[in-house]
């Protein structure tokens, strides 16, 4: 019954997505259907009770903040001052240049908490950089595919807070328990262009001119708002000054303090930002209200818990289920974008992983590291769309230049397993 319950449930939301309908009303769509033929409860009183509480939580203000506080920051000099200030440091290391686009993209995901933002706002300044000083098209536009999806990993997360408010996590935990993963990360894709680089020696154009320390350090000055704000919205968060929404205002604030200072805020550009993040952010809201109504008339079915009672009964070990919950992820990565993916699936997997004992803080950084994958998996991955409209080029061919970068992902994953103290050890040193 439940094989059949779950099908009719499974059509009925590929038919309303078919249809053109936006993901969130599929969502509330498939919620009803439910309800209503499935079981016995009115399907309109638990509806406007359900979207009310979802929306009304005071953990998701954190949300529209840190999309603002990307939004504003899109419109500044950021990513044209971190060229600057990275480039001299990075002329004698195997690769030299190709390295911007990973540390640009770290510095941007903890100040925009966006994988589609990231890799526009880098890549608007690198690529015509990079290609203008000869660097190969394929490892330039692969490693920015790969490094932009940093942004979903590197606090502050929009898909993190999502994850948290769906899941009932702790957000500011989520936040910091993705900090050394997301450096490993990083540091993966610089050894990967290292290796690479030593390898294709002849492919990496010689070095502008060399740089002393003191001209090093004098380039380095570009770096220093960002840097600030990353250790305002991040160390309020650690030290326990701030909860993720009051860090997130503090974000806001020093992102128009520091586009003001750039000469890059005016009336349009606030408009346009805050407009910009409204727009973003009702998306999102939409989503989360019809996922949590769908949520509710799942378990009102009992499909959840039959699923966990099912997948309890095969008898798997925390990898096999782990394995095969990442092989899920990433073909449903090929359909739909990250938020969409965790919605969507997150009432029926949260029992089967609190079943199987894993802790929902790393279980939280273990579904951000597949759904990265999902970024740059084709037909339907964010970071290759937002480099199609970049370059021109076809997705099959973005798609392969990711795909070392999407192997390395894989291999994270795998480490953040055989390590979980990898995630778990900062947040178990947060102060209040």
């Amino acid at each position: 019954m439940d094989l059949l319950i779950t099908l009719a449930l499974v059509v009925a939301l590929f038919a309303l997505l078919g249809s053109g309908i936006w993901i969130g009303l599929a969502l509330l769509g498939v919620g009803w259907v439910g309800m209503e033929v499935f079981t016995l409860r009115p399907a309109g009183d638990s509806m406007a009770v359900t979207i009310w509480g979802a929306s009304s939580s005071w953990t998701l203000t954190a949300l529209p903040m840190f999309l603002w506080m990307g939004e504003i920051l899109f419109r500044t000099k950021l990513s044209e001052d971190m060229f600057k200030g990275l480039a001299p440091w990075l002329e004698k290391l195997p690769g030299r240049l190709l390295h911007v686009n990973v540390i640009g993209c770290s510095i941007f995901a903890a100040v925009s908490g966006s994988s589609a933002a990231t890799c526009a706002t880098i890549g608007k300044i690198t690529i015509p950089e990079l290609k203008k000083r000869g660097y190969p098209d394929a490892i330039v536009i692969g490693s920015l595919a790969g490094a932009g999806t940093l942004g979903l990993l590197i606090p502050p997360s929009i898909i993190m807070i999502v994850y948290g408010v769906a899941a009932d996590v702790s957000i500011a935990k989520l936040f910091i328990a993705g900090v050394i993963p997301g450096i490993l990360l990083a540091g993966l894709f610089m050894g990967y262009i290292a290796v690479w680089a030593l390898l294709n020696r002849h492919a990496i154009p010689p070095a502008v001119r060399g740089y002393s320390f003191v001209e090093k350090l004098h380039a380095s000055r570009h770096l220093i708002p960002v840097v600030l704000l990353i250790a305002l919205v991040l160390g309020s968060i650690y030290l326990g000054v701030a909860t993720a929404t009051e860090a997130a205002a503090l974000g806001v604030v020093g992102s128009l303090i520091l586009a003001a200072l750039q000469g890059s805020l005016d009336r349009r550009s606030f408009h346009d930002s805050l407009m910009g993040a409204t727009r973003l952010y009702c998306m999102i809201a939409l989503i989360l209200a019809g996922s949590s109504f769908l949520t509710l008339a799942m378990g009102y079915i009992g499909l959840p818990r039959h699923l966990a009672e099912w997948i309890g009964g095969l008898g798997l070990s925390q990898f096999g289920l782990l394995f095969g919950l990442m092989l899920f992820y990433i073909v449903l990565g090929c359909f739909l974008d990250g938020i969409s993916m965790v919605v969507l699936t997150i009432a029926v997997i949260q029992p089967t992983i609190q079943t199987a004992g894993i802790d929902p803080v790393w279980f939280g950084i273990f579904l951000v590291l597949v759904v990265e994958m999902a970024q740059v998996t084709p037909p339907v991955g964010f970071n290759l769309f937002v480099l199609q409209g970049m370059t021109g080029r076809q997705i099959t061919w973005l798609a392969k230049t990711a795909l070392p970068f999407f192997l390395l992902m894989m291999f994270a994953v795998w480490l953040v397993w055989l390590a979980p103290d990898l995630v778990n050890w900062l947040p178990r040193q947060m102060i209040g």
